[in-house]
């Protein structure tokens, strides 16, 4: 008979990764694209993809129930990526709460209404934190109860949202079935076309070939983006094999891979050193101070909120997240959904330099260009 898959948020860093694998599936005889807006060569390379099977790109909003509903019509399985990412607090409160919760809830009425099997929801490392620079979690895993505490916006939508994925586990379809669902909350991710790398290396260029700190107390265990896709994968895999099924829904697991464990600073530095990028030098206020300034510009950003919209360059939130010892493991992945990374840290590093390197030539251009 053949299956079909909807990708949400397909135009995203995480999402068009995930098309492209799709692609190279058995039996897959449609993926539908959906996103709000997609980038024309990102169209074309999706154009590109139709030889392998039928690829269907949807423009349109994740609010917008209509559209839902047709989008999932005879569709076999949802991964469901699309969400406002916004650490800095930059997006509007109500926006980030409508896209990631309400839209991730109108979507698993629609899979219900659709009689859609399987949904697999992109979660964030966020979801379990961390709460504290103080508190160290090395290795952490899923049987660790840990959830974040913070009602910043961003990590408060995807626990919500994660929440009423897991909790739609075994929900009663229309057509009579039973819906199947499972989480992956990746660790931070980069790779080629990274937001977060990309605005650290622009920022750079800017300014001397130096790279601002983002978190140099901090320890994470970076994902390369190709093998969180991968995880996907495994887990649509997984939750179609009656064998491996039970054991997978209702399930989160947390993605990472081989990348070594280190600060957000030093990863841009290793992926942008050879081309002459360094390490801002110049001392740094201690994390406490940091912190309690943080506070303070909160507090002022509350008292100017009826007249002004100020946005602090950072607040205790960022701190705590950039600054902390927060890793994770992925063995319960490897052992329910068979995961081991596409991508060895050199591919992905490799990877990853080359497209830095594309920035750096870019920026090159626009300084030839402006001294014409």
């Amino acid at each position: 008979m053949g299956w079909s898959c909807l990708v949400t948020g397909a135009g995203g860093l995480l999402g068009q990764r995930i098309v492209r694998l799709l692609v190279e599936e058995k039996e897959l005889k449609e993926i539908r694209a959906l996103d709000k807006a997609f980038r024309p060569e990102l169209r074309e390379e999706f154009s590109k993809l139709q030889n392998k099977t039928k690829l269907t790109v949807l423009e349109g909003d994740i609010l917008d129930e209509p559209f839902l509903k047709r989008a999932c019509q005879d569709i076999s399985v949802i991964i469901h990526t699309a969400c406002i990412i916004d650490v800095f607090g930059v997006t509007h409160r109500e926006s980030i709460m409508n896209v990631n919760v309400k839209g991730t809830q109108l979507l698993l009425e629609a899979c219900v209404q659709a009689s859609v099997p399987v949904f697999i929801y992109t979660s964030s490392i966020e979801v379990a934190g961390p709460n504290s620079y103080k508190e160290i979690i090395q290795n952490g895993h899923e049987e660790e109860p840990l959830e974040n505490t913070w009602r910043t916006p961003y990590p408060y939508s995807k626990k919500l949202a994660e929440k009423a994925v897991l909790a739609a586990n075994g929900w009663n379809l229309k057509n009579g079935d039973t819906l199947y669902t499972c989480a992956l909350r990746p660790t931070y991710i980069y790779g080629e076309g990274g937001p977060f790398l990309s605005a650290s290396i622009n920022e750079a260029l800017n300014n001397n070939g130096i790279l601002s700190s983002v978190g140099k107390f901090s320890t994470v265990n970076p994902v390369y983006v190709g093998n969180v896709a991968w995880a996907h994968i495994l887990a649509l895999r997984a939750l179609r094999d009656p064998k491996k099924a039970p054991s997978v829904r209702g399930q989160f697991y947390y993605i990472s891979d081989d990348t070594p464990h280190q600060s957000y600073d030093n990863l841009n530095y290793i992926l942008s050193k050879e081309f002459g990028l360094r390490l801002d030098s110049r001392w740094s206020l201690p994390l406490t101070l940091m912190y309690w300034i943080g506070f303070l510009l909160e507090v002022v950003s509350f008292l100017l909120s009826p007249i002004y919209s100020y946005q602090p360059p950072f607040n205790r939130h960022t701190v705590t997240l950039s600054n902390s010892v927060f890793t994770f493991s992925y063995k319960k992945a490897q052992r329910d959904l068979a995961y081991k990374p596409l991508y060895s840290w050199e591919e992905a590093k490799q990877k990853t330099v080359e497209w830095v390197g594309s920035l750096v030539d870019r920026h090159k251009e626009t300084l030839k260009s402006k001294t014409q």
